[in-house]
């Protein structure tokens, strides 16, 4: 159904081409996994098989792609779009109309389908995704989750016979994004629809694929296999997949409840909590600051004012209620991860925190400062904020520059420009233009200009969005060395298993609402939908993380 056949392709400007001599056949039905290091290719690759690599973005092509003997080079991407449905990393880049239910429906009207046609498949689109209660809804009102749903309907409607993916999970909760990928499993199954998708939090999707593609970078030739052979030899592995490496558990386990298998033959120094007990108390609301969190990381109890209050807030947006009188406060150097289901307020009370939105009712303190009593740019002096979309970070033509006007602008001193970019894997790339980037990077270098002007309180809207493991792996040792520091950290995330590394402390919000407060090992034991996968494999709160499994078996030897 789809040919490469020996594709180059260099991006403007660009002197190293970003895949090279790539040839692959995908099977009519299949569903295949895209994977490999941020900035690997993954996306652009995608982007060949409906043209908009070149016809958009330019550069040079070469090579010849066929997609159900049609060439995208000749077409382009509006003659591939009733073929080739494709889904963007950022939602908001494909939207064209104000409303969800017009944004289905406009794919159709550009094709003239008839209007009983296109009632019909909105209809079915809408359930399909669980999302029929957004039909009247602004799309600039939508969570970033929402928003990937409507993406996904808005090409489904004209029912191509491949489905183009590029990380439709990267800004869903976990149900959310089951619900999706089931979703996309049903259509490959009964419909024989053939999906391609790009991903890197694998342990959502891996179990799902067919099979594998992995693009190594660095003009390396890429490797195609079924998902367990491939992800036992690759560096990049969710954490089941990398416990099983260690302890040579064969067949390779992809899902829980393959694992499963292998959890009574465990030798620990202590046994496991049986899944029928109740493993811990029920969570309450603490008000004590003395918890451990993750890897033996430890907040001590102290007398001194918290850096952050957060004080019976309330927020509305067009009249919903988006925050309900949240209450909370956050000490110096502690690492706290919202979480909680898309639309649950956390980007809101980000902003709030921030200044950049002001409550209805209640108040913010960060420092001792009142949030929307304070002047944005002092504010900002002192807080850190990188939202969902680091573009709106990034403006400057290079990197090396977005890092000096930072430190201009809050009267700080020059510092080697690698020192910042370095760490975050970001070597190399200081005369690159910020928004020539890949998803990831850009995450990264947003993440570096708001760390070079050096803030106290570090506030991150879903950082982990376009990371492949080892940027996540780099992510962690700097977020977990910056709270020892005393930097106080407070991040909205999905991403449960960057949670289980990092995060001392972990508050559960639903619909605007605190649910949960408490210590990240209690609050993931006691909840089956924000847990890791480790966490729900051996379901003891002394497990969250490969290495905690690790230290405690006597089955593994380093």
């Amino acid at each position: 159904m789809i040919n490469l056949t020996h594709v180059s392709y260099c991006y403007p400007n660009q002197t190293q081409p970003i895949l090279h001599d790539v040839s692959l056949k995908i099977e009519t039905g299949e569903l295949l996994l895209v994977i490999g290091s941020s900035g690997a290719g993954k996306s652009t690759l995608l982007r060949c098989l409906n043209g908009l690599v070149p016809h958009f973005y330019g550069g040079t092509f070469r090579g010849e792609v066929r997609v159900n003997g049609r060439n995208p080079l000749e077409l382009g991407p509006r003659g591939m779009s009733d073929g080739v449905g494709f889904v963007f990393q950022d939602p908001e880049s494909q939207f064209v109309t104000e409303q969800v239910e017009d944004e289905l429906a406009f794919a159709m009207e550009n094709h003239n389908i008839p209007q009983s046609t296109m009632r019909k498949r909105i209809e079915e689109v809408l359930d399909q995704l669980s999302i029929a209660h957004l039909r009247h809804r602004r799309v600039d009102t939508l969570s970033g989750g929402e928003r990937q749903r409507v993406a996904i309907g808005s090409v489904l409607t004209l029912q191509p016979a491949i489905l183009v993916l590029d990380e439709p999970t990267s800004q869903l909760d976990p149900q959310a994004a089951e619900e999706v990928l089931t979703t996309l499993q049903k259509l490959n199954e009964d419909l024989g629809l053939t999906i391609i998708i790009s991903e890197h939090r694998l342990e959502r999707v891996a179990q799902y694929a067919d099979r594998i593609c992995y693009l190594p970078g660095g003009n390396q030739p890429l490797i195609m296999g079924n998902p367990r052979e491939l992800l036992a030899q690759i560096p990049l592995a969710p954490p089941l997949v990398q416990l099983g490496r260690q302890l040579n558990w064969q067949p390779l386990p992809l899902t829980i409840k393959e694992g499963r298998r292998f959890v009574a033959k465990l030798n620990f120094s202590k046994p496991l909590t049986s899944l029928n007990d109740e493993i811990l108390p029920r969570i309450s609301r603490i008000n004590t600051n003395t918890h451990l969190g993750t890897s033996g990381l430890k907040i001590s109890k102290t007398t001194a004012p918290p850096t952050i209050t957060v004080h019976e807030v309330w927020h509305h947006y067009n009249g919903k209620e988006s925050l309900k009188g949240i209450t909370f406060n956050i000490q110096s150097g502690e690492f706290v991860a919202l979480m909680g289901r898309n639309g649950s307020g956390k980007s809101t009370l980000l902003k709030s925190m921030v200044g950049l939105l002001k409550p209805q009712r209640g108040y913010i303190k960060m420092l001792g400062q009142n949030s929307h009593q304070t002047d944005l740019l002092e504010l900002t002096r002192q807080v850190g904020f990188v939202p969902q979309n680091p573009g709106r970070l990034l403006f400057n033509e290079t990197l090396a520059e977005e890092i000096a006007f930072t430190r201009r602008a809050h009267q700080l001193p020059e510092k080697e420009v690698e020192a910042w970019l370095s760490p975050l894997g970001l070597d190399g790339l200081a005369e690159a233009y910020p928004r020539d980037l890949s998803v990831g990077e850009r995450q990264r270098a947003a993440l570096v200009a708001i760390l070079a002007a050096e803030p106290k309180i570090l506030l991150l809207d879903e950082p982990t969005r376009g990371l492949d493991y080892l940027s996540k792996e780099k992510l962690t040792l700097i977020l977990r060395e910056l709270c020892q520091q005393g930097m106080t950290v407070v991040m909205a995330t999905h991403d449960v298993e960057l949670v289980a590394r990092c995060a001392h402390r972990v508050i559960i919000l639903g619909e605007g609402q605190v649910v949960v407060d408490g210590p990240t090992r209690q609050v993931m034991t006691e909840s089956l939908l924000f847990a890791s996968q480790i966490n729900k494999l051996l379901r003891d709160s002394r497990f969250l993380t490969v290495e905690d499994v690790l230290k405690e078996s006597a089955d593994y030897t380093d």
